[in-house]
């Protein structure tokens, strides 16, 4: 049987072309991806996908920075009328909820459509949801953000794995590849608060939707048009399903459906009955629970699975710390569009020198703002120390340390500008998306990349969802501790946080060492990469890094 090698360097022939999903388009990228170096020495798909990303974050940032607004807002002003506080848990319930359906679209890419498709299906999904959306009615604005997470479900783990199929698995420019990914992430997500809050203040919260769509659509037309440049594994099932498999699936579905309805009438009836908002207590709490039992059942199957090697497993064995470091970061990175919304709206003065003023949504452009100005910095940074400290798990434990100081920075500043006549200068909430930014910077790029170095070979997409899965508990928590602590005053709530992560961040540099020796193999065949190419471009030898 004759052989050629996909996107992820095994081995492919009969039984793999039998997997590929419904649509494969005609003239695909075979042979070792270090031969494809047609966008300043990366893969051609390459740049098709970072449009992509930046267009789907531009939609979905866009509609973030104004959601608290937007749920707290009058229902004069096109709002939805919730306190702060359930505006609060919203949000980061809605996250929780937005990364959940990533399981559903792991699965069906892992086992009915392939990553490509799945992407594809998701991005339309999000594009109607931000059309819906603009509709001015209560009931299609909760509609359309339901659209929206089922399709950023879809979207999210596979576009990132078609990115990682890009490259083999010895391929040495994967990571610079993600840190360009994630360049496009905040290129979009730096103009999209800009132009939101905008049109939001000129025309309302409808038309500020639409314009999200209109990014979307902008996505799927890149998508589309790049999908010659990527590999065979883009359009690969790796698990399709067997016969008979496809109704036990959909049984299963229905009945986790039903578990979750019934997790929400039980928290809301019986819980939260005498609470002012028994329902969103009810949301909050079953997302967090589903969120936490769905993780911890991903990583028991991954590791139980027969098709999950010895030396896989060990892999899961490093990641698995990651993932919780993960969970911690998010819990204060992401109130970003919560708490930090509402310290923009309420404690400070956004007059910059008296020259102009900034809306409340804009402070959301800062972060993407530092990470352009600072990744490359890093980066570099990182490139010239390979090899030596910091590694990756020293990287996710100096992320806790600098997260957790953040923390501490936004309790001083709940406590100093409570609001009214004291309010904090309009700098100090950019120093604090500064601060949170560097984090970012030692966690999330390396984690995407990381994940898909250490992924299970039968478990690609899904491996990706189980990262996702992790800011899916750290919002779920977060929806949870605010409910929990409304009679706690914000300074409190984030100098707790800021503790609790310091404390944790000591921990993890205690275990780097044996987290890193769970993947030194991976380190050590990239190493072996990296020198065959270097071989390749002195013209010694061909290169070969599959």
């Amino acid at each position: 049987m004759s052989t050629a090698r996909n996107e992820a360097g095994t081995a492919i022939g009969e039984e793999t072309i039998s997997r590929r999903a419904a649509y494969v388009p005609e003239g695909l990228r075979t042979g070792p991806s270090v031969n494809d170096r047609s966008f300043i020495g990366h893969p051609g798909g390459l740049p098709w996908m970072l449009q992509v990303e930046m267009w789907e974050r531009f939609s979905w940032f866009g509609m973030r920075a104004i959601l608290l607004y937007f749920l707290t807002d009058t229902l004069a002003n096109q709002g939805l009328g919730l306190s702060t506080t359930a505006g609060q848990v919203v949000v980061s319930a809605y996250g929780a909820a937005v990364l959940l359906m990533t399981i559903p679209g792991g699965i069906v890419a892992d086992r009915v459509l392939g990553p490509w498709m799945s992407t594809l299906v998701g991005g339309s999904v999000i594009m109607a949801g931000h059309v819906v959306l603009a509709i001015p009615s209560v009931p299609t604005s909760w509609v359309g953000l339901i659209l929206i997470a089922i399709g950023t479900g879809f979207i999210k783990p596979n576009l990132s794995t078609v990115v990682g199929g890009l490259y083999d698995k010895n391929d040495p420019r994967r990571d610079q590849g993600f840190q360009y990914f994630y360049m496009s992430i905040n290129v979009g997500s730096l103009v999209a608060p800009l132009l939101i809050s905008f049109l939001r203040g000129m025309f309302g919260y409808h038309i500020a939707f639409m314009a999200a769509a209109v990014g979307m659509a902008f996505a799927l037309i890149a998508f589309f048009y790049g999908r010659r440049r990527l590999g065979e594994f883009a359009f690969t099932i790796p698990n399709p399903l067997q016969p008979g498999e496809g109704k036990k699936m959909a049984l299963l579905g229905l009945g986790i459906v039903a578990l979750a309805g019934g997790l929400v009438a039980f928290f809301s009836l019986v819980v939260f009955a005498d609470s002012e908002d028994p329902l969103v207590g009810a949301i909050s709490w079953s997302l967090f629970i589903f969120a936490f039992v769905t993780a911890l059942g991903y990583f028991l199957t991954m590791f139980r699975s027969p098709r999950v090697t010895a030396q896989e497993r060990s892999h899961l064995s490093a990641f698995t710390p990651l993932w919780v470091g993960n969970v911690l970061f998010v819990v204060i990175f992401e109130q970003a569009a919560g708490k930090m919304a509402t310290f923009a709206l309420d404690n400070t003065d956004r007059s910059v020198f008296g020259l102009f003023e900034l809306a409340p949504a804009m402070y959301q452009s800062f972060n993407p703002l530092f990470v352009l100005l600072l990744a490359p910095v890093l980066g570099w940074l990182f490139t010239r120390r390979a090899g030596r400290f910091p590694n990756t798990a020293a990287k996710f434990a100096i992320s806790l340390v600098i997260i957790g100081v953040s923390a501490l920075m936004m309790g001083y500043g709940f406590s100093t500008w409570p609001g009214g006549a004291a309010l904090a200068p309009f700098w100090f909430l950019a120093a604090v998306f500064f601060v949170q930014t560097v984090a970012e910077l030692f966690m999330n790029p390396v984690g995407l990349s990381v994940t898909t170095k250490l992924a299970p070979r039968y478990f690609a997409s899904q491996t990706m969802t189980l990262w996702l899965l992790a800011p899916a508990v750290g919002m779920g928590l977060t929806s949870v501790v605010i409910q929990m602590a409304s009679g706690v005053g914000d300074g409190v709530f984030y100098t707790m946080l800021g503790v609790v992560t310091l404390v944790v961040s000591v921990g993890m540099f205690v275990i780097a060492p044996w987290v890193q020796s769970k993947m030194d193999d991976i380190d050590q065949r990239e190493r072996e990469g990296k020198a065959s190419m270097e071989r390749a471009e002195q013209g010694s030898e061909p290169a070969d890094v599959a």
